[in-house]
């Protein structure tokens, strides 16, 4: 009688963790919108400082 498998081999990598199977994880596309926002604010800001420094002097 042949012996039967005992496990089945599974679809995705042993190491690799389902949440990123999908794309990126929500947490890291929340930060990461968020911190090119603020860098744009902050960059902006910056702009309009220098904008109003050269039209004073």
């Amino acid at each position: 009688m042949p012996e039967e498998p005992t496990a089945v081999p599974s679809e995705r990598p042993a190491g690799r963790p389902a949440r990123f199977e999908n794309g990126f994880p929500r947490g890291l596309a929340i930060r990461l919108f968020a911190y090119l926002f603020v860098g744009h604010v902050f960059a902006a800001f910056l702009y309009l400082l220098f904008e109003v420094g050269s039209r004073r002097g």
